[in-house]
């Protein structure tokens, strides 16, 4: 009941009336992959809440089909968040590649979850959904944002999308951007005010020296007016497990809303297979037992042991020996579930570079725990799910709902009250709850 009254608590403080912001103080406008995952639970407070959600995110697409990352709201000062739309600068130097006019974005993308966020808040109220034409209205938009990816971001020509810059795959300070971020020249410090450090401790944040190389990446794709150009131009260039796997389990969703709508559902649960293959012949090193990051500017695959490894698992169609090799690992010494952590790091807690407060350098994160134990249920590990499940619920109690947490402790870090945070423990609460009821109710059938 805590968690229950805790989470719904923070998704009404967080809602602006038309979207939910990640947090009130450190993150005051419109995330694309926070909306997905804080859809997911508002489906179990307001199903029609949760659409206007999404469809408030999806009116901020531009014309080539991306979703930006950022949807910023005009009544937020300037000075609260940077990068501000003042920098970005989307209705004018995205306008060739039809950047709205009526709201200011960010030029880059997030990881694809939409699709699969779309169809489980369908699923919620599938008549009410139905009434209001909600994924009649979506699947458009939707299409063209897979298209978007796979023609305009398969920058390595193997047929997986790349990421351009390292806030796009959405672990935006992991250690595998360190050799790819070691080429670029940072902005400099006095160019820009860091606001995150207005809101959170210094150590729980990326340095500096990071930080600028981030702005710098950004102020170069936005000079180049967010084009593509098969990546010719893009200093950082990396094929990421994670979007990958995140596209695939949207594409089969995709597939799903296709036929709900009457449409084809072939294009997608072909691409699907696509991406599944191209996933393991790219990125799956059978030596370490996991997948990793492809560099397409250093040559290779990035030797660091990252969660986003993991994330394959929600792949429906990922052959058994993978998905058990990845249990294994997510299950020994580099990721402890089950283990000596209470939930999964972000980062290998071997690796040289682990570190259990910094932004995406050890610390667990709630959405990346939630996807894992999704695909440990998919792939037949439901009793280590539950367990995942239930430390998830509890950690996310004791930390107040906290951004992130020690993955050894579930001490809160980062910001509290964070809406993906509280809207993903109300959605694995629902899900053990009619788990429980269904046991009672065959026991006294």
């Amino acid at each position: 009941m805590r968690l229950l009254h805790g989470a719904r608590r923070v998704l009404l403080e967080n809602w602006t009336g038309t979207s939910t912001v990640p947090s009130r103080g450190l993150y005051p406008h419109q995330w694309s992959w926070d909306s997905a995952f804080i859809a997911i639970g508002l489906r179990h407070l307001s199903p029609h809440r949760a659409q206007r959600e999404l469809e408030t995110l999806l009116a901020a697409q531009w014309g080539d089909g991306r979703i930006p990352h950022i949807v910023f709201n005009p009544a937020v000062p300037l000075d609260a968040y940077f990068p501000s739309p003042d920098f970005w600068r989307s209705s004018s130097a995205g306008a060739a590649l039809g950047a709205p006019t009526a709201v200011e974005t960010s030029g880059i993308v997030q990881p694809p979850v939409h699709a699969l966020a779309c169809l489980l808040v369908h699923r919620a109220d599938p008549r009410a959904s139905a009434r209001r034409g909600f994924l009649a209205r979506v699947y458009p938009r939707l299409a063209a944002w897979h298209r978007y990816l796979a023609e305009h971001r398969d920058l390595g020509g193997g047929g997986l999308v790349s990421v351009v810059h390292p806030w796009e795959p959405g672990m935006d300070n992991s250690p595998c951007w360190d050799a790819p971020l070691a080429r670029i020249a940072p902005a400099s410090p006095d160019t820009f005010h860091r606001a995150d450090l207005d809101h959170g401790a210094a150590t729980d944040r990326p340095t500096d020296l990071d930080y600028g190389r981030y702005v710098r990446l950004a102020a170069d794709y936005r000079d180049r007016g967010y084009g593509d150009d098969g990546g010719a131009s893009s200093a950082f260039c990396v094929e990421d497990p994670g979007v990958n796997a995140l596209l695939i389990a949207s594409e089969h969703a995709l597939a799903e809303i296709a036929t709900a709508v009457g449409a084809d559902p072939t294009p997608h649960q072909s691409r699907a297979r696509r991406l599944t293959a191209a996933l393991v012949e790219r990125l799956w090193d059978p030596a370490a037992e996991l997948f990793l990051c492809r560099d397409l500017r250093g040559g290779g695959l990035i030797p660091e042991l990252s969660a986003a490894g993991l994330l394959p698992l929600i792949v429906p169609d990922l052959r058994r020996e993978v998905a058990a090799a990845l249990i294994r690992t997510a299950s020994g010494p580099h990721f402890g579930l089950g283990g000596p952590v209470r939930l999964v790091p972000s980062y290998d807690l071997l690796g040289h570079a682990f570190d259990p407060y910094r932004y995406w350098r050890g610390p667990a994160w709630f959405n990346v725990n939630w996807l894992l134990e999704r695909g440990l249920r998919l792939h037949g590990a439901a009793d280590r799910a539950d367990a995942l499940r239930s430390a998830a619920l509890d950690a996310a109690v004791s930390s107040g709902f906290a951004e992130y947490v020690d993955p050894y402790t579930a001490e809160a870090r980062g910001t509290r009250d964070f809406s993906w945070t509280a809207a993903l423990a109300l959605d694995l609460l629902v899900a053990a709850e009619r788990e429980a009821s269904s046991v009672e109710a065959s026991r006294a059938d």
